[in-house]
């Protein structure tokens, strides 16, 4: 999303279609029941434009720490997931919380002004460590890992769509995004929902 806004901000792009699509059951190694019952397949997609005064992205923050690296990854000889679950969950409570933070104060709001949370549902303990590091309260956080499972890069749109047939993402909604992954790397955005 926030590659896809400057393509629009420097009048590159009029309309770019965002994916985040995950088939992560075709590289979770069945025989590792620490991991394999943890992911699940998706996909979901946001078409970004230009928007109306007051409204759009206000804030980014992505990263990589590379050290971590050895903790999530494709393996090549089998191409299969390796995950180091305990070192994957500390790195995700810290850098979650810190990032979600860290986006709503660039943005000049205060958390009682986020209307929704959406994090990458990747594990409900490291989603509530995130929101109470934020202080929002748990109504205002999305959670969607009950009905899909862990969709990686497809948890945040799928969770959008969620929250938007609940009602709970209006035209004017204060969201933020904050998502990681392999590598290690992480992204927060805030945003303001509508035209």
């Amino acid at each position: 999303m926030i590659t896809a806004q400057q393509f629009i901000k420097t009048g590159m792009c009029r309309n770019i279609l965002v994916v985040g699509a995950e088939k992560l059951t075709k590289i979770a190694n069945m025989e590792d029941r620490n991991t394999a019952i943890l992911f699940g397949d998706g996909a979901g997609a946001v078409i970004l434009g230009e928007v109306s005064e007051g409204h759009g992205i206000l804030s980014s923050q992505l990263g990589s720490d590379g050290s971590g690296a050895k903790h999530l990854y494709d393996r090549k000889e089998d191409q299969l997931l390796v995950m180091n679950g305990r070192e994957v969950f500390k790195f995700a409570v810290r850098i979650m919380g810190e990032m979600a933070t860290e986006v709503v104060a660039k943005a000049g709001l205060k958390p009682e002004d986020v209307d929704m949370f959406i994090p990458h549902q990747a594990n409900i303990r490291i989603m509530e460590s995130s929101r109470e590091r934020l202080g929002i309260p748990r109504e205002k956080m999305s959670v969607t890992i009950d009905k899909y499972g862990n969709t990686s890069a497809a948890s945040i749109p799928l969770s959008i769509m969620y929250e938007l047939e609940q009602g709970k993402i209006k035209e004017g909604s204060n969201l933020v995004l904050v998502g990681f992954g392999g590598g290690l790397t992480y992204g927060a955005i805030t945003l303001v929902w509508g035209k």
